[in-house]
């Protein structure tokens, strides 16, 4: 079984932009329940379905699959929940660690998160100065629950 360790941060500020290359991603939802989410995802030219069980402290067991890209395309019209996530991911490597920092799109403009997957619950990191808030166990900043309730339509 796979297990993703990551925690999550709010990015602030503009110095990361030039730290990065990024990629066009949209991806979707499945309804599904207790605690584990579906996705379908597109990056560049190629599909991905990815399972991920209930999330304990910052680990989840997690499984990711190619597919084909009409599949994916097909998943994504028809199948998932709106609105469809999209983002731009930049990766950014630092002190040996790769941020993903995901610049979302759509019902989510203006959101930036920041990603990093460790190799452990207690693995120390040094935080980037362009790292904000840590929002690793908040719900409402998961992708699957961006899709229910989407930034646009928080209050400040």
């Amino acid at each position: 079984m796979a297990i993703e360790i990551e925690r999550k941060f709010l990015v602030k500020g503009d110095q990361w932009r030039n730290l990065g290359q990024g990629k066009i991603y949209c991806q979707g939802y499945f309804p599904t329940a207790q605690g584990c989410t579906v996705r379908v995802r597109i990056i560049g030219d190629q599909g991905y379905l990815t399972i991920k069980g209930k999330t304990v402290g910052n680990s989840r067991s997690e499984y990711e699959y190619s597919i084909p890209l009409l599949d994916a395309q097909e998943m994504l019209n028809n199948l998932c929940d709106r609105p469809l996530i999209e983002k731009t991911r930049y990766k950014i490597i630092t002190d040996n660690l790769t941020w993903e920092v995901d610049e979302f799109k759509g019902e989510n403009e203006g959101l930036i998160l920041a990603e990093v997957e460790l190799t452990s619950e207690d693995q120390k990191i040094k935080i980037p100065e362009w790292i904000g808030k840590e929002v690793s166990g908040d719900p409402k900043y998961y992708n699957a629950n961006l899709v229910k309730y989407p930034f646009s339509q928080w209050k400040n």
